[in-house]
């Protein structure tokens, strides 16, 4: 029984197939109905109605504020490794101390000829620009910390202090002597170093390992440079 071949010259001859030639034959019948509907599922609803600030009240705006700088600053009076002050940061607890600060430092004229706005301005300045040096100086090292990261965490630091400026006032109501300007000296001393200390702890890991000692040595001047205004400061 003989088999049935083509020769070369008929397989060149016989006319290519369409490409899409079966798809002619495929229809959608008419039946068939197509439903559907794009929901968002319940779960995110609830998280977005939560997150969203545009249907809360000004008084619960504003104790929900507050009490995120508290919390802040409860992290500042007990430094540890925290990522709290560079994933939520802000910049009201900063203007909050810087302000306080000021006002504290500012000295009144006696002929009444100046209102002590130079003080007023001097510390607000040297916080300030002193912040936004330190943090260009981190950047340039290659910190992978914002901008604004390092300066909520350089001004929430100043809140010791603040309070050490809190308790110099209160002790130069006393007489003035050597022994006041120990305390004064001491209280000074040891916020300093809660200061520094608070803000390395934020800080540090954000930095190259061998480039450290050239960002923490800037925060060091920077705390001092405050320091050295508050013990110095006579009313």
């Amino acid at each position: 029984m003989a088999e049935a071949t083509e020769s070369p010259g008929d397989q060149e001859t016989a006319s290519p197939r369409p490409l899409f030639a079966g798809l002619s034959d495929i229809s959608i019948s008419q039946d068939i109905p197509i439903e559907g509907e794009i929901t968002i599922p319940m779960k995110s609803r609830i998280r977005e109605r939560d997150s969203s600030t545009l249907n809360e009240s000004v008084q619960n705006t504003i104790m929900r504020d507050l009490k995120a700088v508290g919390k802040k600053f409860m992290h500042v009076l007990y430094p540890r490794k925290s990522n709290t002050l560079l994933r939520d940061w802000d910049l009201w607890g900063p203007l909050i101390l810087c302000v306080t600060l000021a006002l504290m430092l500012q000295r009144s004229s006696l002929d009444g000829e100046e209102d002590g706005g130079p003080q007023f301005a001097e510390v607000f300045v040297i916080v300030w620009f002193g912040a936004v040096i330190i943090t260009l100086n981190s950047k340039l090292l290659g910190g992978n910390i914002s901008f604004f990261q390092s300066l909520c965490v350089l001004g929430y630091c100043i809140l010791p202090l603040t309070v050490a400026m809190v308790i110099c006032r209160l002790v130069l109501l006393t007489e003035p002597g050597p022994v006041n300007f120990m305390i004064r000296l001491f209280v000074v001393t040891l916020m300093f170093a809660w200061s520094v200390v608070a803000s390395t702890a934020f800080l540090a890991d954000s930095q190259p390992p061998n480039r450290k000692a050239l960002a923490v040595y800037p925060v060091f001047l920077f705390y001092f440079v405050i320091s050295w205004m508050i013990l110095t400061f006579i009313p």
